[in-house]
């Protein structure tokens, strides 16, 4: 049952316990802005990643595990892909009535859900019409 539990839920707590709890102590300051660190290049400009990017980055790479746990076969995938919908929902109710979460990193996340859905749907789709022989009685 566990791994039934969509990863993109991962991030949309994290953005909720970072927005929620640091923007309420913090006052008015862009939490997502901050930088994580940055790094010289050969090219001597400054590679700067923000906390905001790295989310993105995070929620990206969980993006590729749950296509890749799209690909199974049976009744657990169905729940797996119902359950992914349902994180879609909460991105888009949350996006739409709560104000710190009308937010470009926000929209991201919620769009890379939206893949989750439409790309586990469509590799299940197209995974069982593989499974699936017609006629020929061999």
């Amino acid at each position: 049952m566990l791994a039934n539990i969509p990863l993109m839920i991962v991030p949309f707590i994290i953005y909720n316990v970072l927005a929620l709890g640091i923007s309420a102590t913090s006052g008015s300051n862009d939490v997502w802005q901050n930088e994580i660190f940055s790094l010289g290049m050969l090219s001597g400009a400054t590679w700067v990643m923000t906390l905001g990017e790295l989310m993105i980055t995070f929620a990206l790479i969980l993006l590729f595990v749950e296509i890749l746990k799209s690909t199974r076969i049976g009744a657990n995938s169905i729940i797996d892909h119902l359950l992914s919908t349902f994180v879609f929902i909460a991105f888009l109710v949350e996006f739409l009535l709560v104000p710190s979460a009308v937010h470009s990193v926000f929209f991201i996340l919620m769009m890379i859900a939206l893949v989750d859905v439409i790309s586990g749907f469509s590799v299940s789709i197209r995974s069982a019409t593989r499974d699936v022989s017609v006629g020929g009685g061999y």
